[in-house]
């Protein structure tokens, strides 16, 4: 088939100091099996040598974008802008996919009409890119508003490839001197800019989500990301959902403790899997305190994350034995 009469996928990576990683993830895009696609490369004010490693690709599928720096989704926001694909795909600068993922959610999204965003499991792998037996495993199908808003089923910036119709509908025009710049994610929030988008779509557009069976998406993991302030990270969640309180104040009222508990419980895990003895412990009593509907909902992760928050007070090597042979056995169940 003559490549110009199928869809072109345009990817977007945001870049802002990722020199470590940023070969490796262009990599995996010049890699894919699917080839009508353009790879578009924000620079968002790098002041490390990232642009060095890109000019080492000459694909002329490559575009180079250059800004002042917007954050993460100012730069998504630009290569969105600028991109002229059927599908948007984006990739976080950090991580990589398998070969075959734009061609597998190119086909889903072509036979399923009414889903606007397709995305995949995730594995979870380490700054040496080692898999760490564990990864992101959602809900695929018949995924409901609540759940979107409670628990994120999309899971992280690179697993989503998205119908460039459902962006032009939820798409706006920003203030001031922005009053001309096409705005998709919200510029105000530098955390939990994801999650906004997702309730947005969901409770202003009628377009569904669903994901395929295979993990396509190799997500990192670092010490950096574990160890970030979580009481911040928590603020910018609030202030993330609570963007979209206006658009429906009965559903936030009946839903906005239990997707607070689930995100508490994910920072325990935050917490736990960081230096934090005591972080994890009283995150986890939080969510517990905040909605108990967790329990009915996810009983064996709500019970897993308190065994596990009150281990951590275990010594440290007594912990980690029994925390590398519970992800083991969890990894294995996933994986199969």
């Amino acid at each position: 088939m003559d490549i110009n009469t199928i869809p072109m996928i345009s990817v977007v990576i945001p870049m802002f100091n990722v020199e470590q990683y940023i070969e490796q993830s262009i990599q995996s895009v010049l890699a894919q099996t699917y080839h009508n696609f353009e790879l578009i490369l924000v620079d968002d004010g790098c002041s490390d040598d990232t642009l060095k490693v890109v000019a080492q690709f000459t694909d002329h599928r490559v575009r180079l974008i250059q800004q002042t720096n917007r954050g993460l989704s100012g730069a998504r926001n630009t290569g969105i802008a600028a991109s002229r694909g059927f599908y948007i795909a984006l990739l976080d600068a950090d991580d990589f996919w398998a070969p075959e993922k734009l061609a597998k959610h190119l086909h889903h999204l072509n036979t399923h009409p009414d889903v606007g965003v397709s995305y995949c499991p995730s594995l979870f792998v380490d700054d040496g890119n080692k898999l760490l037996g564990i990864g992101q495993f959602p809900k695929l199908t018949d995924v409901s508003k609540q759940h979107i808003f409670c628990r994120n089923p999309v899971g992280n910036g690179s697993a989503p490839v998205i119908r460039r119709s459902l962006l032009n509908d939820i798409g706006y025009f920003g203030e001031k001197k922005d009053q001309y710049r096409k705005m998709y994610f919200d510029e105000s929030l530098r955390q939990s800019e994801d999650i906004e988008l997702w309730t947005r779509i969901a409770l202003t557009t009628q377009w569904k989500f669903e994901g395929i069976v295979e993990p396509l998406t190799y997500y990192r993991v670092n010490e950096g990301g574990l160890s970030a302030n979580l009481a911040k990270q928590l603020q910018s969640w609030q202030h993330a959902v609570n963007q979209n309180n206006h658009r429906d104040p009965a559903f936030f009222h009946k839903y906005y403790s239990l997707a607070k508990a689930f995100q508490l419980r994910y920072l325990a895990r935050r917490a736990i899997q960081s230096s934090s003895k005591v972080a994890g412990l009283s995150l986890i009593h939080q969510a517990l305190f905040c909605d108990l509907r967790i329990l009915a909902h996810e009983p064996s992760r709500t019970c897993i994350t308190f065994c596990s928050a009150w281990l951590k007070l275990l010594p440290e090597k007594l912990y980690m034995y029994i925390e590398q042979l519970a992800m083991t056995i969890l990894g294995q169940r996933q994986i199969s």
